[in-house]
């Protein structure tokens, strides 16, 4: 180690390796450098912390942010971040309470209700989560977390309205929000609003247009529009983008299936095989893929 340099040389440094180059290692070993002459430098217990989190390495996270809360006890991120870290050891009584601690601290750390309502989610408790969404909304009405979480309750709840509500004003805030955009198209989709739902996947490939989900869902959405020329494409750029995209690999085979009258010539049989066999050695219970070559295999067998 070199010598003279101070503790905060060594955040510094350990900051550059960390967020800058992506030398975790190199900055774990800066961090500790720094702590080893000051143990009271609470940024750097944070970031050592959070690269220990990043290497599943969670008791020594827990010591890092524990730590902070020593140093810090009127800190709700100190107290949010040491409920992270239970939550991710799956101690989620431990999470809890450190996240209501965060809340006390300061009523208005919109995180801190964040992190309470998915503590109440993954306790399947959907009034509790929804009221703490909501109140993380009404503290800061700009969260896109917030708001795309609850609307993703609502989702999961079947609340389709109050989704879609929610997945607006996610786009309002952040229009090239492509989780949103696509949880809106599948929702535009189930109720039968095919033009909002083209839209909402043309808008998620005009983002990201090696979206292989996008180019599925899309080709779905033309394939019940009777548009097989253009759902064919789609489930192509699909697997194009993702070659074990094994629900456009079903929906290409079953489409070309069809438009053959359940009758393919040998090439295209061999085609639809082949494809079905794929998805089938990765998936062996795909269920759809199973379906189709049985089928195939009955027609075969009635042939002969």
């Amino acid at each position: 180690m070199a010598e003279g340099k101070t503790a905060r040389d060594w955040f510094v440094e350990g900051c550059q390796h960390d967020q800058i180059e992506g030398l975790p290692e190199r900055a774990m070993e800066a961090y500790k450098e720094c702590l080893r002459l000051d143990n009271e430098y609470s940024d750097a217990h944070v970031n050592l912390g959070f690269i220990y989190l990043e290497r599943e390495e969670y008791d020594q996270a827990l010591k890092c942010f524990t730590r902070v809360t020593e140093l810090e006890p009127d800190s709700a991120e100190a107290f949010n971040n040491l409920g992270y870290a239970y939550e991710k050891m799956e101690r989620l009584g431990s999470a809890k309470q450190m996240y209501e601690r965060a809340r006390e601290i300061d009523p208005n750390d919109a995180e801190a209700y964040l992190n309470i309502a998915h503590i109440a989610d993954l306790h399947a408790d959907y009034e509790g989560a929804m009221r703490q969404y909501q109140n993380a909304i009404q503290i800061n009405p700009e969260s896109v977390s917030a708001h795309f979480c609850l609307a993703l309750l609502y989702d999961r709840h079947d609340m389709f309205e109050e989704a879609m509500a929610q997945y607006q004003e996610v786009l309002n805030l952040d229009p090239r929000n492509i989780k949103a955009l696509f949880n809106l198209g599948n929702i535009h989709t189930q109720h039968g609003e095919y033009d909002d739902a083209i839209a909402c996947f043309k808008w998620v490939l005009n983002l990201n247009a090696t979206n292989a989900e996008a180019c599925n869902n899309l080709g779905s959405v033309y394939e019940g529009l009777g548009r097989y020329d253009d759902a064919i494409e789609m489930y192509n750029k699909s697997v194009a983008c993702k070659s074990v995209q094994e629900e456009a690999h079903c929906n290409l085979a079953c489409l070309e299936y069809r438009l053959s009258d359940g009758h393919p010539d040998d090439a295209k049989l061999k085609a639809i095989t082949d494809r079905l066999q794929f998805v089938l050695s990765v998936n062996p219970r795909n269920a759809k893929a199973q379906q189709l070559v049985e089928r195939l295999e009955e027609s075969s067998y009635s042939e002969i």
